[in-house]
């Protein structure tokens, strides 16, 4: 039993030493991960070139502005956010206080070393990080998930569904939310309505009807795939019966407009 124990202890310390040192070796691979300006800085750069290129083919340039404004959790409409929560599984994401300590590394934990998801709402945090991490150029699995603990470090709830919606991409140079809402609906993000930010929710993950949001096509089935998601959503109260059944019976946008 001596033994034993021993060779536990001898494991134990083995851990305590081999995970400190791989973490901070992982660490030292990645770009500059301290603060939130130093997430800003390297999203500005990759996301203004690529609009750039794109801009420079351009005989109409429009008015779509280049630079990448600082994502800001202020600005987003609130019913995209309910959406966009629901959507990944976790509709009472403001309502649950941010996972930390014991419970965020056992998460990181089993999803490196076990391909596990443990429940909560920890999980889209986690989601939500990784997939930042990703729009910098970080793809190993370690580096992901190291990426994704100094990430979740410094920024809050609000700001990572304010990141997350502020660098998907659609196509060569519409990046984020104001993109394809500009793109899809012809107006500013802020100006759309109910019904049509439930259009825009099939834009975005998980699901990706964004060609045939932009193109009007598959009206019928872009047309009840809205009123599934307006509906669920009124299910969790996360909008007024009401608020919903009149966005479900507006058109689809683009047929609207013809």
């Amino acid at each position: 039993m001596k033994t034993v124990f021993w060779i536990l202890m001898f494991l134990v310390g083995l851990t305590g030493v081999v995970v400190p040192l791989t973490y901070l070796y992982t660490a030292s691979k990645l770009p500059p991960l301290e603060n939130e300006t130093d997430v800003e800085k390297q999203l500005r750069h990759s996301i203004e070139d690529e609009r750039m290129s794109v801009a420079v083919g351009l005989v109409d340039r429009g008015n779509k502005p280049l630079t990448f404004a600082k994502p800001d959790f202020s600005r987003l409409p609130k019913d995209l956010v309910a959406l966009y929560i629901r959507q990944m599984e976790c509709p009472t994401y403001f309502q649950t206080p941010r996972e930390d300590g014991r419970a965020w590394a056992w998460r990181l934990f089993a999803g490196v070393a076990l391909g596990a998801r443990p429940p909560g709402d920890g999980a889209c945090e986690r989601l939500l990080a990784v997939r930042i991490a990703r729009a910098l150029g970080i793809k190993d699995n370690l580096e992901l998930a190291v990426a994704a603990h100094r990430l979740h470090s410094f920024l809050q709830k609000d700001q990572l569904i304010a990141y997350d919606l502020a660098i998907i991409r659609f196509e060569r140079g519409i990046v984020g939310v104001e993109d394809a809402a500009q793109k899809i609906f012809g107006q500013p993000l802020a100006d759309l309505s109910l019904s049509e930010l439930a259009e825009l929710q099939l834009a975005l993950p998980p699901y990706g009807f964004y060609t045939d949001l932009k193109q009007c096509k598959n009206a019928t089935l872009i047309r009840q795939n809205r009123d599934l998601l307006l509906r669920d959503l009124a299910g969790w109260q996360l909008v007024s019966e009401d608020r919903a059944r009149n966005a479900i019976a507006e058109p689809v946008a683009c047929l609207s407009t013809k």
